[in-house]
C-alpha cells in the first residue's frame, strides 16, 4: 500500500513537471543546413541556451519559409525564418497559401537583395537590354524567381522562353561560358556567386528606376528599394539601386506573449555574440528590426518598445 501511494504520488509530481517542461522547449524553423536560414537559426539556439534559464532551444531542418510558416501557426514550432514576401502572403492567403494563417512577427533580420549581374562582354547595361536576352532567375519555385519575374514585367521586357531556373552558382558559371546573358542572386551582398563572378568577369550590376518600379512595390509591400553600395564587389564604381525582400522571424499569434519578449530579448541583447556566427548576422541591428511586413507579436512589440524602436 505505501509503495502504491509512493507511485501515485510519483505520477502526480510528473505531471506537474511534464508541461513545465514542454513549455521551455523552444524549436526554431529554419532551412537546410547548408543555407543562412539554419546557420543563424543554430546561432540564435545557443544564444537562448546561453541567456534563457530553464530552456532548451534547438534549430530544426526545414524547407524553409512555407514549411516554417505552416508548422509554426501550427504549433508544432516556437518561431521561424522566413522571406518577407511569403510571410506576407501567409496572412492575405495568397501565394502558396490557400488560407490566411495566424502568424506574428517577430523581428526584421537582414536584407536578401535581388542582384541582377551581367558581364561587360554582352553589352547590357539597363533592364530594358535584358529584353530578347537568356537569363537566369534563379532556382525553380525560388523567391527569386518570382521576384525577378515580376520586375522584369515591371519593365515589359519578360520572355518565358528566355528564362532559365538554375542554383546561382550555375547561373554564374552559364553566364561566364556564354550560354545565358545575365544572371541573379537574390541574397545579403557580398554574395560568394557574384563575387567569385567578378574575380574572373568584368561584371556589372543592373540597377532599377525607382519611378519605374513604384507601382511594383505598392502592389506587393513587402519589397523594399536597397541600395547596394560603391565597392561592394571589384570593379563596382557606382551605387546600385536594388529591391529587397529581408529575412524575418516570425511566431504564431497565439505564442506566449513573455517567452516571445524574452526571446526577442535573448536574441538582441546578444547581438554582437550572434553576429559572430556569419557575417551576415552581423547585418542584424536593433534600428532595423521592426521594419517587418506584418504587425508584430505584442512580446516582441514591448521588447522594442522598451529599447526605444
Amino acid at each position: 500500500m505505501k509503495l502504491l501511494k509512493t507511485i501515485a504520488a510519483m505520477g502526480v509530481a510528473l505531471s506537474l513537471v511534464g508541461p513545465s517542461v514542454a513549455a521551455d522547449r523552444v524549436s526554431i524553423g529554419t532551412g537546410g543546413t547548408g543555407g543562412l536560414f539554419y546557420v543563424i537559426g543554430a546561432g540564435m539556439a545557443e544564444l537562448l541556451n546561453q541567456n534563457m534559464p530553464d530552456t532548451t532551444a534547438r534549430a530544426e531542418v526545414t524547407g524553409a519559409s512555407v514549411e516554417n510558416i505552416r508548422r509554426v501557426a501550427a504549433g508544432q514550432m516556437t518561431f521561424g525564418f522566413s522571406s518577407s514576401s511569403t510571410l506576407y502572403e501567409a496572412t492575405v492567403a495568397e501565394g502558396p497559401f490557400e488560407a490566411a494563417l495566424d502568424v506574428a512577427a517577430m523581428a526584421y533580420l537582414y536584407p536578401a537583395v535581388l542582384q541582377i549581374a551581367t558581364i561587360e562582354s554582352t553589352g547590357i547595361q539597363s533592364m530594358s537590354d535584358l529584353a530578347g536576352k537568356r537569363i537566369n532567375l534563379g532556382p525553380p519555385g525560388s523567391n527569386s524567381a518570382v521576384l525577378v519575374q515580376r520586375l522584369m514585367e515591371a519593365y515589359g521586357v519578360f520572355e518565358p522562353g528566355n528564362a532559365q531556373f538554375l542554383s546561382y552558382t550555375e547561373g554564374a558559371t552559364a553566364l561566364m561560358n556564354g550560354t545565358i546573358e545575365a544572371t541573379v542572386v537574390l541574397a545579403g551582398a557580398p554574395t560568394a556567386a557574384l563575387i567569385d563572378l567578378g574575380a574572373q568577369r568584368d561584371m556589372r550590376l543592373i540597377s532599377v528606376d525607382e519611378e519605374t518600379v513604384a507601382p511594383l512595390l505598392e502592389q506587393f509591400p513587402f519589397y523594399q528599394l536597397y541600395e547596394i553600395e560603391a565597392g561592394t564587389y571589384t570593379g563596382q564604381d557606382e551605387t546600385v539601386l536594388a529591391i529587397n525582400d529581408p529575412a524575418t522571424i516570425f511566431t504564431s499569434t497565439t505564442a506566449n506573449e513573455e517567452t516571445v519578449y524574452q526571446i526577442t530579448k535573448a536574441i538582441f541583447d546578444n547581438l554582437e555574440e550572434l553576429g559572430q556566427v556569419h557575417p551576415q548576422a552581423a547585418a542584424i541591428a536593433l534600428e532595423t528590426a521592426t521594419n517587418a511586413p506584418i504587425d508584430l507579436h505584442p512580446g516582441a512589440r514591448r521588447y522594442f518598445d522598451e529599447a526605444g524602436q
